[in-house]
C-alpha cells in the first residue's frame, strides 16, 4: 500500500495550550501533538512533525510568519502534503502569505487550529485536525483552511470572532466543503 507523506508543522496556538498550575492559566509550554495522534487510526498517513515554534499566534513577527511560510515551500518539495498547526489570531496572514507564493507549492497546504485547546473538554481541536489530514489527501495544490467541517481558500479568509468560526469572504463557490 502506497503511503501518503504528510509534512506537519507545528506552530503552537490555542489548540497546543496546556495549563500552567503555577501561573493558573493557559499557555504554550509542552506539545500536545503527540497525544492526539496517538488517540487517531491514521492507516496509509505517513506523518513526519515538525517541531517550528510553539507561540501563540498574536505574539508572531512578521519574521515567524516568514519562517512558517518557507518551511511550508520546503516540505511541499518532499512530502504529498503539508498541514500546519496554527493559533487563530494570525493565522488568515500566514495563509495569505503562503497563498502569495502558491506558483513554488508543489503540494496541497492545509492550516489549521482551534478556539478551544485541546485540554478542554469541549475542544474543536481533534475534530480540526483529524479533518486537516483528510481533506489535504483529496485537494489540489493550494493553501486552506480547515476548521469546523468547512474547508475554506485562501486569500478570502478571515476569522469570525462572534460565531467562533472562519468564513471565506468571497463568492460561495470557491469554498470548499469537508
Amino acid at each position: 500500500m502506497e503511503r501518503f507523506t504528510v509534512a506537519l508543522i507545528s506552530t503552537g496556538g490555542t489548540i497546543e495550550k496546556t495549563y500552567l498550575e503555577a501561573e493558573g492559566m493557559l499557555a504554550n509550554g509542552e506539545s500536545v501533538l503527540s497525544h492526539m495522534l496517538k488517540s487517531l487510526q491514521l492507516s496509509g498517513v505517513e506523518i513526519e512533525r515538525i517541531n517550528l515554534m510553539n507561540k501563540d499566534s498574536i505574539e508572531m513577527t512578521e519574521d515567524d510568519h516568514q519562517q512558517i511560510v518557507g518551511t511550508v515551500i520546503e516540505q511541499s518539495k518532499t512530502h504529498d502534503g503539508v498541514v500546519v498547526i496554527h493559533g487563530t489570531d494570525r493565522l488568515t496572514e500566514t495563509g495569505k502569505l503562503i497563498y502569495g507564493r502558491i506558483d513554488e507549492l508543489q503540494s496541497p497546504c492545509v492550516l489549521t487550529g482551534a478556539m478551544r485547546p485541546w485540554i478542554m473538554k469541549n475542544t474543536d481541536a481533534l475534530q480540526n485536525l483529524v479533518e486537516s489530514f483528510a481533506v489535504v489527501q483529496l485537494l489540489p495544490v493550494g493553501a486552506y483552511v480547515a476548521m469546523h467541517n468547512r474547508v475554506l481558500t485562501f486569500p478570502h479568509v478571515q476569522k469570525d470572532t462572534e460565531h467562533m468560526t472562519f468564513i471565506q469572504t468571497c463568492s460561495t463557490k470557491d469554498s470548499l466543503h469537508a
